[in-house]
């Protein structure tokens, strides 16, 4: 492991250099992108070195890893590595309040999720940046923003704010950039957050003795409560991540929840069969943080032809669709991309990206708030479980012309934009579908099914 927190010895602009504003997750794969493409990148980041111990900290639900984020990682020539500490979940099971289980598939047959620590691919991503030569990570220097004369960041180190020439700066400061910060204060900036009235908090189910899952490894694990859901998510090492989301404030919320009895009594009623599963439930609960879900929407991303915000710093997005890591890696691919296709002509590169992105970010956000409600309340709903079926059906007789809205978003890379003016179409076609008479006593047999699609979708 390097030590790296001195100020970088050359602050000339040169050819091929670049500055990355955060070593998350979407900085340090960019910087692994960038690297390969022979540049020499220097990365800040406020918080001391994740890989030392005691230092990972942060708040985070567990991630899912799909299609999007795959490729980012193929092109960066790691997939393999990383695919080593994922767990593949083929789908979900539904927990019902009296604990009957109920497998729902995500897609066709073998198509999977992979569900891996935040904490431990940052690390993986970090390690893999810092073997080349010209990456340089330099922690403990938190950036105060950009000087927006020059376009030039300016890094806190030891108390001292200095300000650094690069030729090219990427922020990927999270969804409290500083970077962002900055350019808010320029004129026709547009700029929108959206917090949930829900917030979520991480709590555990040990592995067992043995360790041994004790829940079913290969799924995500779902306990859809109307207004409020528990998940949890398989670790490499036995155990699994739950997650409660619950709003801040009404009859069931956390502001009612505060003594044990409380606590107790509210998992007991709508989480019986996961509480004998949870040793520590009282303990984490109460000393795990509660934790806000905002969206951000922002635009332009690009500055000064020389600077570009990344992943959660331009479009922070709620986690129910799985894709706040993956629309980031992809925001990473695709602008490796638009290198491969202009070269050095970066100023063309980020009017492209910028142009063509935005529309993206903000459908996939939309979806993300639409598939908040459909996990905790219309997964247990007949309709909704029929139109899984029924979609299926369309899928396999039909595959060149439907592809349900999940798969289309999880499973391929067509643009999250396309994706949802498609998702609405469907549901327009579904709303008519499960309005035919009988269709709930036998969906199989009856020929209106595929009338309708084919008068829909030859149009």
């Amino acid at each position: 492991m390097q030590n790296k927190q001195n100020t970088p010895s050359s602050e000339k602009k040169q050819p091929k250099r670049a500055c990355i504003v955060g070593a998350g997750l979407v900085g340090s794969l960019w910087a692994i992108l960038l690297a390969k493409r022979g540049y020499q990148v220097d990365v800040f980041e406020r918080r001391p070195d994740m890989r030392k111990a005691g230092a990972i900290g942060g708040r985070s639900i567990n991630l899912a890893l799909s299609d999007r984020g795959w490729r980012a990682l193929e092109k960066a020539g790691i997939a393999d590595k990383i695919r080593q500490v994922g767990i593949p979940m083929y789908g979900r099971m539904m927990h019902s309040t009296t604990g009957e289980l109920t497998p729902q598939p995500y897609g066709k047959e073998g198509q999977a999720i992979y569900s891996v620590s935040r904490g431990g691919l940052n690390q993986e991503l970090v390690e893999i940046a810092e073997s080349f030569k010209d990456v340089n990570f330099y922690f403990d220097q938190p950036c105060w923003g950009l000087n927006l004369k020059t376009a030039n960041p300016i890094f806190v180190n030891n108390g001292e704010s200095k300000e650094h020439d690069y030729p090219l700066v990427f922020g990927a400061d999270g969804a409290f950039s500083a970077i962002r910060s900055s350019l808010q204060r320029r004129p026709r900036f547009n700029y929108s957050q959206d917090y949930l009235d829900h917030g979520y908090k991480e709590l555990t189910i040990p592995a067992g003795e043995n360790g041994e899952h004790l829940l079913e490894k290969n799924a995500l694990h779902i306990w859809p409560r109307g207004q409020f859901m528990l998940i949890a998510l398989p670790n490499l090492d036995g155990s699994f991540t739950c997650t409660l989301f619950l709003p801040f404030e009404g009859e069931e919320s956390f502001e009612n929840l505060k003594t044990d009895k409380q606590i107790l009594a509210f998992f007991q009623k709508y989480f019986g069969d996961a509480v004998p599963l949870m040793p520590t439930l009282l303990e984490d609960f109460k000393e795990n943080p509660t934790s806000t879900l905002v969206t951000i929407r922002c635009s332009p991303w690009d500055y000064n032809d020389q600077v570009l915000m990344l992943g959660d710093a331009s479009h922070a997005i709620v986690p129910f669709y799985g894709q706040g890591m993956n629309s980031g890696f992809e925001d990473c691919s695709l602008l490796d991309d638009f290198v491969e296709k202009h070269g050095e002509d970066w100023t063309t590169t980020l009017h492209e990206f910028n142009a063509s992105r935005i529309k993206d970010a903000n459908a996939i956000a939309a979806l993300a708030v639409r598939n908040f409600i459909e996990m905790c309340d219309r997964v247990g709903d007949p309709a909704f479980l029929l139109r899984k079926k029924i979609a299926a059906h369309l899928h396999k007789k039909y595959p060149d012309h439907f592809i349900p809205l999940y798969s289309m978003v999880t499973f391929s890379h067509i643009p999250y934009s396309v994706a949802h003016q498609e998702g609405k179409k469907q549901d327009a076609l579904f709303e008519k579908i499960l309005a035919l008479e009988g269709i709930f006593d036998n969906w199989q047999e009856n020929k209106h099914v595929d009338k309708i699609f084919l008068e829909m979708y030859s149009e």
